[in-house]
């Protein structure tokens, strides 16, 4: 059977739940601490920050099908399904015998997978009755995604963007503000934290932990308004399951299931839902894939990390997660993946990280801008510098298959594009793009920061 470059399901096939892979975990994540007591977090202690369905999805480690409320249903289908696309002319040019397929989610207007939770976030405050949502941003996907669905549903919306991206991406605060958000450039004047934060580092640009303890500041201190984040959490691995379910159901009608499945990782969200149907095989003893992390060598959280318990955030006002961290305090280097410089990693991917069930490698950003040229020339889309990750290891997997004759099956995430990086691919085209990787003293700051429990 000849398979169609692209792959697309009908309307009717679009899934109507959520997996929630914790279901079918043998073993749970460690518990969200309450960042007081240091004891587990109860369910009505994130309402003051969550929307309340959403805390519930949160801590909810049974339910293994959630439904997708019908009007988040009705805007998926907006863009969605997203295509699976076999990369004919990438096997090509790369002489491998391996077969490359991956999952296109840059066809809607944040240019990324970003939408699938945002949509379900803002649906739940609107829902609530809630006035207006908070959040932080790094490389401006997941702002701008939440912009689009806090307009829809007509939520007012502050989006605190890490400072270096900011100042990297003028264009992404233009389509933020186009949609209606307040967008802040972080660590801020306008929060207790980021005051203190500037007061300690005046010249800082910023990291996601700072941002998260500026949105999470303004949501408690707001009436009618709460705080929603755009990785990590186990609640935005449930929405992402649409990628991996469509995925498993597109390779059952071409008679296929992968043998390596691949996605960048810097919270965790995309990665996540690519793998949930599949994690939940290779748990069960159906199929056993390899499945790989990959992240930059300026922050890499998995590889280099420490699995503890640490604040989500720089402030240390949020609860407490057990995964692989670098330390709340951790300040990554201005890399151009912005969306890939969080200090942790979701608690999910990293019990299942700790536990063996998955793999992690790191690589310096010019060896990743080199495969998402490569890519692009080849492909004819422009990737995001954060899903390059995920396509430079699929092409040393393909490489590999050609070396030693092996005619596998690699699936990777290619989350979105990169037509607001071109600071980023000028600065590879132009030679003056650095690599830069954290020395072990450089680490050892962000672990001495680490609660001690």
């Amino acid at each position: 059977m000849k398979v169609p470059h692209r792959l697309y399901l009908s309307e009717e096939q679009l899934p109507k739940a959520w997996y929630n892979l914790r279901a079918d975990m043998p073993e749970q994540p460690d518990p969200l601490l309450n960042p007081a007591t240091h004891q587990p977090a109860k369910l009505e202690e994130l309402y003051p920050v969550f929307c309340e369905k959403l805390a519930k999805q949160e801590m909810d480690s049974t339910t293994r099908w959630f439904d997708i409320p019908e009007p988040v249903q009705e805007i998926y289908k907006m863009y969605r399904p997203s295509p699976l696309i076999r990369a004919y002319s990438l096997e090509r040019a790369l002489d491998t015998p391996a077969k490359i397929y991956y999952k296109f989610e840059g066809n809607n207007t944040s240019g990324s997978h970003k939408l699938n939770s945002a949509i379900a976030q803002a649906y739940y405050a609107r829902e609530q009755g809630l006035r207006c949502l908070t959040t932080e941003t790094g490389a401006g996907q997941w702002g701008t995604a939440l912009s689009e669905a806090c307009s829809y549903f007509d939520l007012a919306l502050t989006v605190y963007m890490v400072k270096v991206s900011f100042q990297q991406k003028p264009y992404r605060k233009a389509v933020m503000q186009t949609f209606g958000a307040d967008v802040i450039p972080s660590p801020s004047d306008t929060t207790e934290a980021g005051r203190r934060i500037l007061a300690e580092n005046p010249e800082t640009g910023g990291s996601l932990g700072c941002a998260i303890s500026e949105a999470v500041e303004k949501a408690v201190t707001s009436e009618g308004c709460r705080y929603v984040l755009g990785s990590v959490l186990n609640q935005v691995l449930l929405h992402q399951s649409v990628i991996g379910l469509e995925c498993e159901a597109a390779f059952e009608m071409i008679g296929d299931y992968p043998d390596v499945i691949i996605g960048c990782a810097g919270g965790g969200s995309n990665l996540g839902g690519l793998i949930a149907p599949f994690m939940r095989d290779k748990i069960l003893g159906k199929h056993d894939p390899r499945i790989i992390a990959v992240e930059p060598a300026s922050c890499p959280s998995f590889t280099r990390g420490k699995y503890a318990y640490d604040f989500c955030d720089t402030g240390h006002v949020t609860p407490l997660a057990r995964m692989y961290t670098l330390g709340s305090g951790f300040m990554p280097s201005a890399n151009h993946a912005g969306g890939l410089r969080y200090h942790g990693m979701s608690p999910i991917l990293s019990k299942l990280y700790h536990d063996g069930r998955m793999e992690a490698v790191s690589y310096e950003q010019t060896k990743v801008f080199e495969a998402a040229v490569y890519f692009a020339k080849k492909e004819t889309i422009l990737p995001a510098p954060e899903s390059s990750h995920a396509i430079r290891a699929a092409i040393d997997e393909a490489l590999r298959c050609k070396e030693t004759g092996e005619a596998k099956t690699i699936l990777f995430g290619l989350t979105g594009t990169g037509y607001f990086d071109m600071t980023a691919y000028t600065a590879f085209h132009d030679g003056t793009m650095k690599d830069y990787i954290p020395t072990d003293a450089d680490l050892q700051k962000g672990f001495d920061g680490l609660p001690q429990m």
